[in-house]
């Protein structure tokens, strides 16, 4: 008798580990994001079962009217940081998917035991899933940071089905996973942190955040390049994406919104990494200008910036000298490197100051990067101010948009700005004039309207 063996052919997919391109063969440039080098080969499992995204029914499934669906209105947990609480649009919203990601040793694992803490001493059970650190590890660093509940849970897992399991037994309000690149599904055959498993295990932990109305916060890995790693669509999946930025050989984090379904996406928040973990900065202009010197020197400028609602004093500092090469450099810290040029441009054919033979270095100071247009007309002042060897009145704040006609445009958020100079004690502003009259003028603080940036140069300067 002969017996015939039927042979089980095993599929296989290439996929771009930058960009989740898809193809059957593989190729050594991804025709998608153009990398090289990018495309792994997965084992496609023939009982492979995606998690499904049809949610359990929390509410008809009959289409309704707007008007006639309710929710709980006290739909946000607060987080026990102010600084987060108004990054994330006030608080953390039940049922919730937020990612945060970030370069490494920035401070994620950090602020999400801290948060954890809090969340679990206001009675909230918290289930917080570490497949990177052994229990151990976030004791010792739990000890540091003064975090301990009896609603807290550490599960060190990386299976996501036992992490799954354990969010059954103990039905928790809020669950961190730390991180997503590094659990795995068992219905994905391939590696942790592939684009199929990340895009899986996030489908997953979706739906039982949509299906149980529990808040799950992941954190995420970052490329070289400084994006969030994985495939595009897992920011498409999460309903807020945060990211950490910030100097690691500083002590100051930015947590920015880049993403949220539920407030604003212009809001950051700024803590100051201390040995005990994060804290909050309540003023972040007293920090941005708590290093400037007493003599100020040619080249230093202070500008009003807003991030979301909040305005911000930042101190611009210029270098111009003669250039030792063919072609003059250019380089920019903290401002858009095409914004400078244009700048520049406008400095070179509206103000007549020749800048073709020389090098010239922007920096703004404290490591916080801006694209406001509000930020141009100190940029200006600084260049000009550093090629003149003049300076400019250190009580003073400079506002204003610089058009390519070199007149200086209207600004947002004008009161806001100028309230925040008063507070920290200048005596004078340099508005755009259009932006007059300004309705609730503070005391003690003269307001200069300009309309050109040659007045601006000159009202800036003057008495020096």
């Amino acid at each position: 008798m002969i017996r015939i063996i039927k042979m089980v052919k095993v599929k296989s997919k290439w996929v771009c580990q930058e960009c989740g391109y898809e193809t059957s063969g593989y190729l050594g440039k991804c025709p998608d994001c153009l990398r090289w080098g990018t495309l792994v080969e997965e084992v496609m499992a023939k009982d492979n079962k995606t998690a499904s995204l049809k949610f359990d029914k929390l509410s008809d499934s009959t289409p309704q009217l707007l008007r006639d669906i309710s929710f709980d209105e006290n739909i946000r947990y607060k987080s026990g940081m102010i600084e987060l609480d108004n990054v994330l649009g006030g608080g953390l919203v039940k049922g919730s998917l937020v990612l945060i990601g970030g370069d490494p040793g920035i401070g994620k694992s950090t602020i999400t035991l801290q948060t954890s803490g809090n969340l679990a001493n206001s009675g909230l059970k918290t289930f917080y899933a570490t497949a990177e650190e052994s229990g151990s590890q976030i004791r010792m660093r739990s000890e540091r940071l003064g975090v301990d509940s009896e609603n807290l849970y550490i599960h060190t897992e990386t299976n996501l089905e036992e992490i799954k399991k354990g969010i059954e037994e103990i039905s928790p309000q809020v669950v961190i996973i730390d991180s997503i690149q590094a659990v795995y599904s068992m219905n994905i055959s391939s590696s942790p942190g592939s684009v199929s498993q990340v895009r899986e295990c996030c489908s997953i932990l979706m739906n039982i955040a949509k299906s149980r109305g529990i808040t799950i916060i992941l954190i995420s890995h970052v490329t070289k390049d400084g994006v969030i790693a994985g495939p595009k669509v897992l920011e498409h999946m999460v309903d807020t994406v945060l990211y950490f930025e910030g100097d690691r050989y500083k002590s100051y984090r930015i947590l920015r919104t880049m993403k949220n379904r539920f407030g604003s996406t212009n809001e950051i928040g700024i803590f100051n990494m201390e040995n005990t973990g994060l804290t909050e900065v309540k003023n972040p202009s007293e920090l941005f200008l708590s290093e400037r010197a007493d003599i100020v020197t040619p080249g230093s400028v202070v500008i009003a910036i807003s991030e979301g609602a909040r305005p911000i004093l930042v101190e611009i500092q210029a270098l111009v000298g003669a250039t030792s090469y063919p072609s003059p450099r250019r380089v920019a810290t903290g401002i858009g490197y095409n914004r400078v040029l244009q700048i520049l441009a406008v400095l070179e054919k509206r103000v007549g100051l020749n800048l073709s033979k020389q090098d010239v270095y922007i920096n703004a100071v404290g490591g916080i990067n801006t694209q406001e247009p509000s930020a141009d007309l100190g940029v200006a002042l600084a260049v000009a101010t550093c090629a003149r060897n003049v300076t400019v009145d250190p009580a003073t704040v400079i506002i204003g948009e610089i058009g390519l006609s070199g007149e200086i445009r209207r600004v947002s958020s004008i009161e806001q700005k100028i309230n925040e100079a008063q507070k920290l004690g200048f005596k004078k502003v340099v508005v755009p004039k259009i932006n007059l009259p300004i309705k609730n003028k503070p005391a003690n603080i003269e307001i200069i309207g300009v309309s050109r940036l040659i007045e601006a140069i000159s009202q800036s300067i003057s008495g020096q």
